[in-house]
């Protein structure tokens, strides 16, 4: 591994740490520099998943208040997260590399579109209704399978249906959103390392720069307008559906 793409992974994993923080995305820096890196599409997808990791459990714990008074429907909706996610990081793994690389550019412009988009989607208040109804059961479980085979997008995916199936506050759906986020995550941590597909050199690298990033990301948050944020991560998404596109 060259000096260059050591250098690469580390500033991918700060600025992934530091969006995450700040408006989501930061899926879409990991992958690309593992793409840069020369790391096989399947192989990229499982390790962003371990390097976003830290983030969101940091996320849960901050928001924990907010969990703890809601935590009977949040038990519901991570027991079908967990059934979710394990589909979908199982039909990752039944594909190979070449058929995944054909659904990576599709799957990368709906997930920068759907980022885009996320100011739009972004739930306004609502009055709160029980997480175990029959809609947020079925959004939470299909959301979860897309998280399990391609988490670029998943949070902002999971906010708009949680909005739209539970109501209530920004901040509790939020809460939710990044307590599911974790369950997702690990249970499909679980099945890509089970299936010997993590670039373990890349995470190692990049885990500890992501961490850093996530903490900076609230003193960058104050200084920097999130629309240059996010302006950067959808420009990263469009030229990484471009290269899959024209390469493909």
């Amino acid at each position: 591994m060259s000096v260059f793409i050591i250098l690469l992974l580390l500033a991918s994993g700060f600025l992934s740490g530091a969006v995450n923080a700040i408006a989501g995305g930061g899926t879409f820096l990991t992958f690309g520099a593992m793409t840069i890196a020369g790391i096989a599409p399947i192989s990229a997808n499982a390790t962003s998943s371990i390097v976003q990791f830290p983030g969101y459990v940091t996320s849960v714990i901050a928001y924990w208040p907010e969990i703890r008074a809601h935590w009977k429907g949040a038990i519901v909706l991570a027991i079908l997260s967990i059934a979710g996610s394990t589909a979908g990081a199982l039909l990752l793994l039944s594909l190979d590399n070449p058929a995944f690389r054909q659904l990576v550019p599709w799957l990368l412009l709906a997930a920068t579109l759907l980022f885009a988009a996320g100011p739009w989607l972004r739930p306004r208040t609502s009055a709160e209704r029980s997480p175990g109804n029959a809609a947020s059961l079925t959004g939470q479980f299909f959301t979860s399978i897309y998280g399990g085979f391609f988490g670029a997008g998943m949070g902002i995916m999971m906010l708009a249906v949680l909005g739209l199936t539970s109501g209530g506050t920004y901040h509790h759906l939020n809460a939710l959103k990044n307590l599911l986020a974790v369950v997702i995550a690990a249970v499909a941590i679980v099945v890509f390392v089970g299936g010997g597909v993590v670039a373990w050199p890349s995470a190692l690298i990049m885990i500890p720069a992501s961490a850093l990033g996530g903490y900076s990301g609230v003193y960058i948050a104050r200084r920097v307008p999130q629309w240059i944020v996010r302006a950067l991560v959808i420009s990263v998404g469009l030229l990484l559906s471009v290269y899959y596109f024209v390469s493909a």
